[in-house]
């Protein structure tokens, strides 16, 4: 049991980290546009002040409080972590990493945003020791509608982006990127982590079953 739960929170926190990279890492690329749940975050940074990271956990407050009230469940402290942490690395991330100035760095970035971004969910959620806000979001909707991941993923940050866009947060080919690539990514590695962190773990028993997407 041990073992399970170290190798769970490793997973969780690893991928946490990751996913705020992937995070800032788009945001650096903002001449491509940002990803959706970003451009709402930088438009009420523009119109409110505070950090980009700090909005990051206000709207997961807000979303964690929605959720609970359509799912009729107390979220587990993961999410409260995801929450807390996910907007502290990125002002962090967004702290230690220089601005790029030429166009082919901001593609490289971004690009390489999206890629860590869906891997990051992919590695913290597999350990089911609370998917972050905007992730339990998305997969109440999945197991409500039977959609995939990627469509419903998609879907949410489409509506997001457009509430972003109204604050004036900056939208581009970049966020349309974000929504219908970053779901695909995690189609593939939420599944991929799940087997992995069971091979190690060695229990079949230690973990839930694997997520059907």
């Amino acid at each position: 049991m041990k073992r399970s739960l170290y190798y769970r929170w490793l997973f969780f926190l690893c991928g946490l980290v990751v996913m705020a990279l992937g995070f800032t890492l788009t945001i650096k690329g903002n001449k491509l546009g940002i990803g959706p749940w970003d451009v709402l975050h930088v438009g009420l940074y523009m119109n409110f002040g505070l950090t980009i990271g700090t909005w990051a956990i206000v709207a997961g407050l807000v979303i964690i409080a929605l959720t609970a009230v359509l799912t009729r469940r107390i979220p587990q402290v993961g999410t409260f972590l995801n929450m807390v942490l996910v907007g502290v690395f990125i002002d962090i991330f967004n702290f230690i990493i220089p601005d790029i100035e030429t166009m082919l760095g901001q593609i490289i970035v971004f690009a390489l945003g999206i890629i860590l971004a869906g891997v990051g969910i992919g590695f913290y959620v597999a350990p089911k020791i609370g998917a972050g806000p905007r992730d339990s979001l998305m997969l109440f909707v999945v197991e409500k509608t039977g959609l995939s991941i990627s469509v419903v993923r998609a879907g949410i940050e489409v509506a997001v982006a457009f509430a972003g866009w109204l604050l004036g947060g900056p939208v581009g080919i970049g966020t349309i990127a974000v929504a219908l690539t970053t779901g695909r990514i995690v189609q593939f590695t939420l599944p991929w982590f799940e087997k992995t962190l069971k091979k190690i773990i060695g229990k079949k028993n230690d973990m839930p079953p694997v997520l059907k997407i």
